[in-house]
């Protein structure tokens, strides 16, 4: 069983926590808003001040899709905390290969953003998106890849098994949800049925 490492700084408690960037925007011209999906704490933002300075402790640290172990600061005023420190543990660089890799991770945050709450930790979905993320690094993305991350999706969320449900995973979603991400038609039109050849790419992973 995981412990939940947390360490007393100047501005009270910090904390540690497996975590996977799911997006980022500007919040001033130093200053970055990150969202994650965190192991222990579920979806959170963080402030990553200084960031856009060319000489951040942050520099080559916060894009897209990257996984790291972050410390960060509880705010007792809102659900903006305040990021300490990241330790960069992949980059998840065969994403960039191509623009339907990086689509298909994007809907995989999308779906995820869409069915967790904000900061209630469900670890399980957690290690979804990385391994998802992580077969997408040396795999290709297919209508199987997708429709595999729906299902266990539902699956994990107790929304619907594989054995005794009349509905489809992605109708499972749709009822619960409202809607499933609206890029999924296309994605769907757009990438084959299966990889084309069983050998994975090779690369170069950190």
């Amino acid at each position: 069983m995981k412990t939940q490492k947390i360490f007393w700084g100047t501005a009270g408690i910090t904390y540690t926590t497996q975590a996977i960037l799911l997006r980022k925007i500007k919040l001033s011209e130093t200053s970055l808003i990150i969202s994650w999906l965190t192991e222990k704490h579920g979806a959170i933002k963080t402030v990553a001040r200084g960031a856009r300075n060319l000489k951040s402790q942050y520099a080559g640290q916060l894009d897209l899709f990257y996984r790291a172990e972050i410390h960060f600061a509880l705010s007792r005023r809102g659900e903006l905390h305040q990021l300490r420190e990241v330790f960069l543990q992949s980059t998840c660089s065969g994403l960039r290969v191509s623009y339907d890799h990086l689509r298909l991770a994007a809907y995989f945050v999308e779906l995820i953003e869409l069915v967790t709450e904000r900061e209630y930790p469900v670890p399980e979905l957690f290690d979804l998106l990385h391994r998802a993320l992580a077969y997408l690094d040396r795999g290709e993305p297919t209508r199987k890849v997708l429709l595999h991350f729906e299902a266990e999706t539902a699956r994990l969320l107790g929304i619907w098994e594989r054995k005794n449900s009349s509905l489809m995973p992605e109708q499972a979603l749709c009822r619960t949800y409202g809607r499933l991400p609206q890029a999924r038609a296309a994605l769907l039109e757009a990438m084959p049925e299966v990889q084309a050849t069983p050998k994975a790419r090779a690369h170069k992973t950190p």
